[in-house]
């Protein structure tokens, strides 16, 4: 069995509150603030709650189903009202995604404000000086990690730093710049006091190079503004930070391994992931894309995945159109299903809901569970940092200060190794490297993390890419407005009108 991070879902609910009873302040049944907190392996429990709350769904579960919001796959379910958005219809009322981002995330720092109080009221001998660093420093990566899906959605949201009461509840709104400072300032402390084993997140806890990793991705986002122009400067930081992560981690020899359950733990390229262990801990990843194609690819998606020559398909002399999935770069058939599943060696599932688009998500898929269905325990993690990722913000941060230089190409080079594909062609321009860079980062990273919608946010290519969107049963429907979304109303309600609505959505 393997060795995880054991998610104890009681103890969740437990250390957000008590219940005072007017007879009974401290009842025998629940855990309250009077009787915990008293020992080290209190604190050991609500770290464990505060790794619990990345569990949300659309933090693990849904993750890939964020896709749907892109050019790469189409939603059936309209899951978390993403439909909607793609069409345009995105208001302060939508609902669904518009409103847990903001909620689940509120949810999970307002844990951590509490764990962090706590912790430094605690005076016990039992938490030395060093043990209370790694505590603070995983508590505030997490914190880190809300606060860039906040930053990134609605941009000005409250910056809330200590548990909240009846009187301070109502938050204000700050500068989005003031919440990138604070995310910066979280994951400094955590680069500073985090384990310097890099390996040491196998176990599900975040390390000083998950908070580096990390890091840097909040400042490629950070560096492209409102404007989709990088500024160089914050790229350098990002390359900096991508540096040491290159020669401290190795690629995975297998493309699929990093998102097998049997194959993560002792990953190389695994930088941080959210951790599961059936049966009590698990998740539904089998059930959303193995059985109901949650995310169902789109035809412009799976065209453009490179033949094995490196050239595009329909250019290359590769291109069989009577046998699609022959002679293309081999990513292509492990992120993407045609109609059922088939791992080959009689592991086939045929889904029990349609296939809208004729494909599906294979890519998070675990062999060893078929078949799929309700009852299925997916334990494999969620990866939310990995090399590969690494390698690419290194290679477009590096391009765009120096051109393509050879440090890009290598970067470049190491990851398309791994699946044998082909390196760039020499002698290409920066314009032609930064093309080639975003076209190896929307293949490489497919259905991770929101990635995908979150690059063409950064690179102001809403309109670009879209309003052009043609084979999705949709019509897409972009504005510019829509780079950052809308407040959800009834939290501005909540407010008596001390949180402000984003000025686009007045």
């Amino acid at each position: 069995m393997k060795t995880k991070l054991f998610i104890t879902l009681f103890i969740t609910g437990l250390i957000l509150s008590s219940c005072k009873k007017a007879l009974d302040l401290n009842p025998l049944d629940q855990i309250s603030t009077a009787t915990f907190w008293k020992s080290k392996g209190d604190f050991d429990k609500a770290l464990t709650a505060v790794y619990a709350s990345m569990q949300s769904a659309e933090f693990t579960s849904e993750l890939p189903a964020r896709d749907n919001l892109t050019d790469n796959s189409y939603g059936q379910f309209n899951t978390g009202n993403m439909n909607d958005v793609d069409q345009g219809n995105l208001n302060t009322s939508t609902q669904g995604y518009e409103l847990s981002f903001y909620n689940d995330s509120y949810s999970g720092i307002a844990r951590i404000n509490i764990f962090l109080q706590q912790l430094t009221a605690y005076n016990g001998a039992d938490v030395t000086d060093a043990i209370r660093k790694q505590y603070q420093g995983e508590a505030q990566f997490i914190r880190a990690f809300y606060y860039f899906q906040l930053y990134m959605t609605y941009g000005d949201v409250p910056l809330v730093l200590e548990p909240l009461s009846l009187e301070t509840q109502k938050q204000p709104n700050v500068a989005a710049a003031k919440i990138l400072a604070q995310i910066e300032s979280d994951l400094d402390f955590s680069i500073a006091n985090l384990s310097t084993n890099p390996y040491f997140s196998n176990g599900g806890h975040a390390a000083a190079s998950s908070a580096q990793a990390f890091k840097a991705r909040v400042l490629l986002y950070a560096a492209f503004g409102t404007t989709g122009t990088p500024d160089l400067t914050i790229l350098a930081q990002v390359r900096d930070l991508c540096k040491p992560l290159m020669t401290q981690y190795t690629l995975s020899k297998n493309f699929e391994d990093v998102f097998r359950d049997a194959t993560q733990k002792n990953n190389t390229e695994i930088i941080f992931s959210i951790n599961f262990l059936a049966p009590n801990n698990t998740n539904s990843l089998d059930l959303y894309y193995g059985d109901w194609d949650m995310a169902a690819p789109l035809q412009n998606f799976v065209d453009s995945f490179e033949c094995t020559d490196g050239l595009p398909y329909g250019v290359s002399p590769l291109t069989n159109t009577s046998a699609p999935f022959t002679n293309r770069d081999p990513r292509l058939a492990k992120t993407v299903y045609v109609d059922f599943v088939d791992f080959g060696n009689g592991l086939v599932h045929h889904p029990s809901n349609p296939r809208p688009m004729g494909y599906g998500v294979i890519k998070f898929l675990e062999p060893s569970n078929i078949p799929y269905g309700f009852s299925t325990l997916s334990q494999q993690d969620v990866v939310v940092l990995r090399l590969s990722e690494v390698l690419l913000m290194y290679a477009e941060a590096e391009n765009e200060i120096s051109g393509p230089d050879a440090t890009v190409y290598q970067a470049m080079t190491t990851l398309r190794a791994r699946v044998n594909m082909p390196p760039f062609p020499a002698g290409l321009t920066q314009g032609e490297m930064r093309d080639r860079i975003r076209h190896e980062r929307r293949i490489e990273l497919a259905f991770e993390g929101g990635l995908r919608y979150y690059d063409i946010v950064r690179w102001h290519a809403g309109d670009q890419i879209l309003n052009n969107v043609k084979d999705s049963l949709l019509p897409y429907h972009f504005e510019d407005k829509f780079y950052k979304w809308p407040l959800p109303q009834t939290e501005i309600d909540k407010s008596g009108g001390v949180l402000i609505q984003n000025p686009d959505y007045k």
